[in-house]
């Protein structure tokens, strides 16, 4: 047993004592700076905000919390608004910045402050800084600034060498934003994000961080997630919105979950919105991913270039209604290539990645008043260097894509083409293969392009070459096909069937078309193909017809004219003008039966006034 001698329990009660009359002191002395320094505190930031921002922005607070002692301060129901008055006086001197910010926050609360070591080493030290539910609108205004003729080269340490050191904070969180944007010139949001949480990791200031490559804005890591985004697009036909939006500057990665483009109008409605003919367009992404990004560039150069971006799987619905005329501009301006040059930010992507995109594309035909639809399944493939960057452009002009899709679910298509990413006329090449497939599967195609209707055939494979420019393409097409037999038809009207035109089907079948190539004992017959692209055709427009007209010209059909855009409007013209003119001689006629009908009644009750009064 051992034995605990008197004298030592003295030591203990001495030692405990002792502690807890420091705790005592300590404890009393920072609840007395405590009490001391809030409502110093509290006016020191009012004051702060208030002439820190030429007295544009007023804060305040239902309460602050102070403890020294455990180095955490929190600030209760914070709001922060903007002096209208003193913002319009900004905007006549033009000091006005195109931002305004109207802030709600429930809690900011600071912890694990190490007040001795900012007090004696000028370095300030936090754990955690976070926000709780704050309620952020930002509204855009237009302003006119003053030519800023002072340039403040220093950096961001340097302005703040004279108070501190280094700052250094382990954590900064933003808890459950919501998140406006209002553009004031067209008074309604135009952003909205229902939540947002950002996280800021190991943020440090010193003479040295800004050299950090490996920091954004002074962080290890920033790390953000938007929930609910919805955005009104600039002539508010359209309104995107996405589930979540998440991005890493660690990982240099941006993900995009369920993206939707979500047209204001049904499509009829849409296109009549305009004077002349407009693609109407209903998208849905289920992913669209960013690897790689140079988070740094961006923030340096404000140039976007990043390893990869993959699209998909996604659905693509595009209509096109043909009642209105083709528009005065030339389409040719869209072509992917020159639309790159046209993007507002240099942009080098070293693969855009294209994973299972469903394409429906729909044309209402005025004459029938029916719609077709062509169907691209399982599109995919590669992009490599999608630049517009002037300095990568010196080492590689080219733009490589390989993609492949089923048409009509019914034979595969292989595409390569080849972009010149700085020729001015818009140059380009594209080659590929078609794969095996019974021709009847065209039928909707044939009807609508070609008013011809397949009866019989089976593709072998096909392959073209081409190159094209703004003007057109040229090219060859080889197409291989067995037991061709169709039937031409002729355009109905309102609604109405189309016609068989049942002695010219036979004579084209017998004398024109050729019903297989190679025919027997004969070689293979290639397509020499020449095709002129009018401005209302667009890039893509230009791609399908030039391989169309050289299988109408290896089928024995290539005299008969594509039409173009202009010349198709031109007949859909003069079908209503020949529609209004037989609706007026029906009307007439129907005027002209009634007014006889009522001749004869009148006649009728005069021949029985006669007769009444003779008798």
């Amino acid at each position: 047993m051992i034995e605990v001698k008197k004298g030592s329990n003295n030591v203990w009660k001495w030692l405990a004592g002792f502690f807890l009359a420091l705790i005592i002191l300590f404890g009393g002395a920072a609840l007395y700076f405590s009490l001391r320094w809030k409502p110093l505190l509290t006016e020191k930031i009012k004051s702060g905000i208030y002439y820190g921002s030429y007295h544009l922005y007023k804060i305040d607070f239902k309460d602050i919390h102070l403890n020294l002692l455990t180095g955490t301060a929190s600030l209760d129901s914070v709001t922060l608004v903007a002096d209208t008055a003193v913002y319009q006086n900004l905007r006549k001197r033009k000091l006005a910045p195109a931002h305004l910010l109207d802030l709600k926050l429930k809690q900011l609360k600071v912890s694990g402050v190490g007040i001795l070591t900012a007090y004696f080493k000028k370095k300030l030290e936090v754990d955690a800084i976070v926000l709780h539910k704050p309620a952020v609108r930002i509204i855009y205004q237009e302003v006119e600034k003053r030519p800023d003729t002072l340039v403040d080269e220093r950096t961001l340490f340097q302005e703040i060498s004279k108070s501190l050191k280094s700052i250094h904070v382990s954590k900064l969180n933003i808890v459950d934003a919501e998140l406006d944007y209002i553009n004031a010139a067209i008074g309604r949001k135009q952003n909205t994000v229902q939540l947002l949480n950002v996280e800021v990791q190991d943020f440090l200031l010193d003479s040295t961080s800004h050299e950090d490559h490996s920091r954004v804005y002074y962080a290890k890591e920033i790390a953000f997630e938007l929930i609910g985004f919805e955005s009104l697009t600039k002539d508010r036909m359209y309104t995107l919105k996405a589930d979540t939006i998440t991005g890493s500057a660690k990982n240099k990665t941006l993900l995009i979950k369920d993206l939707h483009m979500i047209p204001m109008y049904k499509d009829m409605a849409f296109t009549r919105k305009y004077k002349t003919q407009k693609d109407r367009y209903d998208l849905h992404f289920q992913k669209v991913a960013f690897r790689g990004i140079d988070f740094v560039k961006l923030n340096h150069d404000g140039s976007l270039h990043a390893q990869s971006l993959t699209l998909g799987p996604a659905k693509a619905k595009i209509f096109m209604n043909r009642e209105l005329p083709p528009p005065a501009i030339d389409k040719g301006k869209n072509y992917p290539h020159l639309a790159l040059k046209r993007l507002p930010l240099p942009l080098h992507l070293d693969s855009l990645n294209i994973n299972d995109i469903h394409v429906a594309y729909t044309e209402y035909n005025p004459i029938t008043k029916k719609r077709g639809t062509v169907d691209l399944h399982q599109l995919k493939g590669t992009i490599l260097n999608v630049t517009n960057d002037s300095s990568m452009l010196v080492k590689n002009n080219h733009a490589i894509a390989n993609l492949s899709t089923r048409i009509i679910n019914a034979a595969t298509i292989k595409v390569r083409l080849d972009f010149n990413l700085t020729a001015k006329d818009g140059a380009f090449s594209y080659s590929g293969q078609i794969g095996p497939m019974d021709m009847t599967a065209l039928n909707p195609l044939s009807h609508s392009l070609g008013l011809v209707k397949i009866e019989q055939g089976r593709v072998k494979k096909a392959d073209f070459n081409m190159n094209g420019n703004l003007k057109g393409s040229s090219g060859t097409l080889r197409f291989y096909y067995d037991d061709l037999k169709v039937t031409l038809l002729k355009e109905a009207e309102d609604g109405e069937p189309v016609k068989k035109k049942g002695f010219l089907s036979f004579l084209a079948n017998a004398i024109i078309i050729q019903s297989s190539n190679p025919a027997e004992g004969q070689k293979p017959r290639v397509a020499k193909v020449k095709f002129e692209r009018t401005p209302a055709a667009s890039f893509f427009n230009l791609l399908w017809k030039s391989v169309f007209v050289g299988i109408r010209e290896t089928i024995g059909i290539g005299m008969v004219p594509v039409k173009s855009p202009e010349e198709a409007f031109e007949k859909v013209a003069e079908k209503k003008l020949e529609r209004q003119e037989k609706r007026k001689e029906r009307k007439a006629a129907r005027i002209k039966k009634r007014k006889e009908k009522e001749a004869e009644k009148a006649l009728e009750k005069a021949a029985e006034g006669v007769i009444v009064k003779d008798k």
